[in-house]
């Protein structure tokens, strides 16, 4: 599946999904919809079980498309589907119901942030840059999104200053799994997938479900949705299979039901 700025390949149970607008994947309207429509697709194709995101080219994403913006004149309710286009798509990868890998390729920085914390795995090439710069050209976002990632006084800095953060310096705050050269990058990226393909697709879709509804949840209320979560997942024949392997010492096989 091929749509104009982002491509989809899937093979073993894995999607890859690559930005590709040249020269940094800048996003605008169109690249929103089709970021939405592959994601949204990805959740209703049972041969799915795990993504990967990445940019083409040197740069993973470096936000929103300022040059277009800046010589558009804007027309009455621009703004606002303009921002709710920006919130769904970020949201249609938060959502999508198999993980998401980032596979940080480059910069990624302001929107490219956002859809970075929009990821459940996060691998960056030594390459990787984050950042928040619109407080330089005359813009905010992506601060509440930086508050996934970085702690309190951390995602403020990033926010007030536009400061940079590289691979290394991620790597280091716990923010991504690895820092890897990006000759290693997908190779990285592919391992940890594999794992994950290789689990109950029906035990990862409702691990990803609680963990997206358990967020901003109490402590007794998450625990509580988790474990109802597990009692639907131990009616499944996933669920028995996954416990007669353990008891006979031997990989399972999972049907997805």
């Amino acid at each position: 599946m091929n749509t104009g700025f982002i491509k989809l390949d899937v093979a073993d149970h894995v999607a890859l999904v690559t930005m590709d607008r040249p020269p940094v994947n800048a996003v605008n309207a169109e690249f929103h919809d089709e970021l939405m429509q592959v994601f949204d697709t990805l959740s209703d194709r049972d041969d799915v079980r795990v993504a990967i995101l990445t940019g083409a080219g040197r740069v993973f994403c470096a936000g929103a498309d300022i040059k277009a913006r800046a010589g558009r004149e804007p027309q009455p309710g621009d703004f606002w589907q303009d921002s709710r286009r920006a919130r769904e798509a970020f949201h249609s990868i938060l959502e999508c119901r198999v993980p998401v890998i980032a596979a940080i390729n480059g910069p990624a920085l302001g929107a490219g942030l956002a859809i970075v914390a929009s990821c459940d795995l996060l691998i960056a090439s030594a390459s990787a840059v984050l950042g928040l710069p619109e407080i330089d050209v005359g813009l905010l976002g992506g601060g509440r999104h930086a508050m996934r990632l970085f702690g309190h006084s951390k995602a403020r800095r990033l926010m007030f200053t536009g400061q940079r953060l590289s691979a290394a310096e991620l790597y280091r705050l716990g923010v991504v799994e690895a820092c890897v050269p990006a000759d290693q990058l997908m190779n990285a990226a592919r391992a940890l997938a594999a794992e994950i393909a290789a689990k109950s697709p029906l035990a990862i879709r409702l691990a990803k479900h609680a963990m997206n509804a358990i967020e901003f949840m109490s402590l007794r209320d998450g625990y509580r949705f988790e474990q109802g979560m597990t009692g639907e997942l131990a009616k499944s024949e996933d669920s028995r299979e996954a416990m007669r392997a353990f008891v006979e010492k031997r990989p399972p096989v999972f049907k997805g039901r």
